[in-house]
């Protein structure tokens, strides 16, 4: 299985605002998300992540370029895998239930819960707000346009959020995830992973093929 070990991080301030958190992320290793797992879907952009941690909250940058964006979702759990957009998957335990965090270029997110693709429950848009974002390609909708265009999302995602598990702190603990990038409604669909995924066609909601994530 694929390990990744998230990097400890200190800061003055228990709630560090995104952009000392996008900054520091910076000098952290970068992860690929390079994993083409379906011939139909031939695209890839450019995708990386780096994480990092403080005791109560994960903290993620994504390093986008490709040549096709679009950003116009713009209000929270609206469909944003459809324009440009990064993906977080992960499970906390092993009881069966995971959480998708779905960004799009201008931080719209969508983020569901439950055991499997279908019944899932959406986040109250009160907890979405907990999630601290900042994105190089602003807060403004975006039409799709063509043309190479590089872009940066910082999210900062407190434990709290993770609303049927009772995390008091990440220090200690493993869980299962994936990261992705997608679009599925770009001139040019495209569908890659960080852990390859098995299937026949694109489907990220397979706990089954996600690596582990360490906090140390």
């Amino acid at each position: 299985m694929k390990t990744l070990e998230a990097g400890r991080l200190e800061f003055d301030s228990e709630h560090p605002d995104p952009d000392s958190v996008s900054a520091r992320l910076d000098g952290l290793k970068r992860n690929h998300i390079d994993q083409l797992n379906w011939e139909s879907f031939s695209y890839k952009p450019e995708a990386a992540f780096s994480i990092g941690y403080t005791s109560r909250e994960i903290m993620l940058k994504y390093y986008i370029s490709e040549d096709y964006f679009k950003a116009e979702k713009t209000e929270s759990n609206q469909n944003v895998f459809e324009d440009s957009c990064v993906e977080f998957f992960l499970s906390p335990s092993d009881d069966g239930i995971y959480y998708n965090l779905e960004f799009n270029g201008i931080g719209t997110c969508l983020f569901g819960t439950g055991t499997s693709r279908e019944n899932r429950i959406k986040a109250d848009p009160q907890i979405i707000e907990k999630i601290r974002r900042i994105s190089s390609a602003g807060k403004d909708p975006v039409a799709e346009r063509k043309g190479k265009f590089t872009w940066t999302i910082t999210v900062v995602i407190p434990v709290e959020v993770f609303f049927h598990h009772n995390l008091k702190t990440l220090k200690g603990r493993t869980f299962t995830a994936n990261f992705y990038k997608c679009g599925d409604k770009l001139s040019v669909p495209h569908y890659l992973t960080w852990r390859p995924v098995r299937t026949s066609k694109p489907d990220f909601h397979r706990p089954e093929f996600f690596g582990t994530i360490s906090f140390k």
